[in-house]
């Protein structure tokens, strides 16, 4: 990359982790007032009206085939994974739930070579071994540090991943002609309609502007994930794979847990050896896909 490319890709790939990484605390402030099902559906909304100028000049583009795979990819990338974060973080920290989320990269490389026919090697066997061996110790990890519990719901951010990693694999195989831009924007329009109509008829959202000075924090940072977190972090991520390689846009994957820890931390978040190996394990396996794709990507 050219020097001036460089600095702006290092800049980008910051700005991405400092975002990405936040998505966990704010969601833990949504929470703190708001049920999970409503954090997710506000989150869903906000990110698809900030883009629904974007997609009005695109549906012009696209062909019938395109539009269950949009309604797909809007459901499996955006739609479940907020819900399921959410919920997952009911009853597991906002650390633990940036860990988990380096997942990403080795369910995206097990669907692919699952559902996709995706070619593998030994280090790809490697790295999902290692990723989902650090997934059993947060799962038993108990409240004390040692590995004598059993957190269920540390499964439903484990969901996410999969869903994300099923999103990027037809996002890559079946509709590589279509633009990011146009993906992101009309994928968030199919859903934005059900996250409207389940906030409005399906909680109790309504109800609590009876106190509107409870609301007004945690509904903000909620309105704030949603355009920042989902939004503008794809538009984001988007131009960082436009002016670099895959291999520099995945390292973001290293430092979202690095920022999600610190900001659980200043929260007074205890976070015991246990994790902190689990997290190692994690990232090493990520390390390990990620560097089989990257010599796949080169040969």
């Amino acid at each position: 990359m050219p020097e001036n490319t460089s600095l702006v890709a290092w800049f980008l790939l910051l700005l991405l982790a400092l975002i990405w990484g936040s998505s966990f605390i704010l969601i833990k402030i949504g929470l703190t007032v708001l049920s999970p099902g409503e954090v997710g559906a506000i989150r869903i909304i906000s990110a698809g009206l900030f883009l629904l100028p974007i997609s009005f000049s695109r549906w012009k583009n696209l062909k019938r085939k395109h539009l269950m795979l949009l309604f797909t990819i809007g459901l499996v990338g955006s739609f479940i994974p907020a819900f399921l974060f959410a919920k997952a973080q009911t009853q597991i920290n906002s650390s633990l739930a940036g860990i988990l989320n380096a997942l990403t990269p080795i369910f995206t490389m097990l669907i692919g070579v699952l559902l996709f026919k995706r070619a593998f090697s030994p280090r790809v066997i490697l790295g999902i071994i290692a990723g989902l061996a650090g997934v059993v110790m947060l799962v038993t990890t108990g409240e004390d540090g040692f590995t004598t519990g059993f957190s269920f719901y540390v499964l439903y951010v484990v969901l996410a991943t999969i869903c994300y990693g099923l999103n990027l694999n037809i996002i890559k195989y079946m509709i590589p002609e279509l633009k990011a831009a146009t993906i992101t924007s009309i994928s968030l329009t199919f859903v934005l309609p059900i996250g409207i109509i389940y906030l409005l008829f399906g909680t109790q959202f309504l109800a609590r502007f009876e106190a509107p000075d409870a609301i007004i924090w945690p509904l903000s940072a909620v309105v704030l994930l949603g355009i920042m977190g989902t939004a503008i972090a794809l538009l984001l991520f988007n131009m960082l794979v436009k002016i670099t390689t895959p291999v520099f846009t995945s390292s973001v994957t290293y430092l979202i847990p690095v920022v999600a820890i610190f900001w659980g931390i200043l929260d007074g978040e205890k976070l015991y050896v246990t994790h902190i190996i689990a997290m190692v394990i994690i990232i090493l396996g990520v390390y390990q896909v990620n560097q089989a794709g990257k010599k796949k990507s080169l040969e």
